[in-house]
């Protein structure tokens, strides 16, 4: 899949790269990243000689007819794992497969937001990504996309060609000190915050106390508030205008 996408995307968009020698060439490690817009999953390992895995929903992998057969085989070919994220099991799920890779030797790529940010804003860190670092005892490499967000936003297909997306990789983050700790909540959220603020700094983002996933039900709200109250002025201007 690399051999054949690197070099158009190379092509048509000029991707740029920092800090790729902040990667080990070899061993397990955890690739955290910001998630801007679906095309991170292209951008940020392109420069990388190794292969990221990621964890994605077993949807992508279960659909029927040729757009079935093209996400399965799409999907797997960059690297994405399936897991069953429905039930109340979905979370311990995730992270059984992120530690399997990782003690195969592998690096494990996610996105400690949990989702796309509605609005380019940096967004706070679900814990999964801290469990992961301290029960497999590996190195956190911090990946900022820079520009992805303009190239293709949320919800939009076709993606901006004008605009030149790029990666940043942080130094590795080491948190050996933290051990043995990984059931403790104060210690999870501690790392967690210390990956998102290193991704802050790496990105430039302005960065948000709340989950993503919290601000998308948000903005959502508002919107239809919105729609409400804009109908029901346009509903009062129609009242007056027929009894006058």
């Amino acid at each position: 899949m690399k051999a054949i996408l690197s070099p158009i995307l190379h092509l048509v968009f000029r991707p740029w790269a920092e800090g790729v020698e902040n990667v080990p060439r070899e061993g397990p490690a955890i690739i955290a990243g910001n998630h801007l817009s679906f095309s991170d999953h292209f951008f940020g390992p392109l420069p990388l000689p190794r292969k990221v895995w990621f964890i994605g929903k077993a949807e992508y992998f279960t659909g029927r007819g040729i757009k079935g057969l093209i996400s399965k085989g799409f999907m797997g070919g960059v690297g994405v794992i399936p897991v069953d994220r429905s039930g109340g099991q979905a979370g311990e799920r995730a992270i059984k497969t992120g530690l399997r890779v990782l003690r195969e030797g592998k690096l494990l790529g996610i996105y400690p937001e949990g989702t796309r940010t509605p609005d380019g804003r940096l967004y706070k860190g679900k814990t999964g990504v801290a469990r992961l670092v301290l029960e497999a005892r590996v190195p956190v490499i911090p990946m900022a996309m820079v520009g992805t967000y303009e190239l293709q936003p949320p919800g939009k297909l076709m993606p901006n060609f004008r605009v030149r997306p790029g990666v940043r990789f942080g130094k590795p983050l080491d948190f050996s000190r933290y051990y043995g700790l990984e059931s403790d909540r104060l210690v999870l959220r501690a790392v967690t915050d210390e990956i998102m603020y290193a991704l802050m700094e790496l990105s430039g983002q302005e960065y948000v106390d709340k989950y993503a996933t919290k601000a998308k039900i948000d903005m959502i709200r508002a919107a239809r508030e919105q729609e409400a109250r804009t109908g029901a002025t346009k509903a009062e201007d129609q009242t007056a205008v027929t009894t006058d």
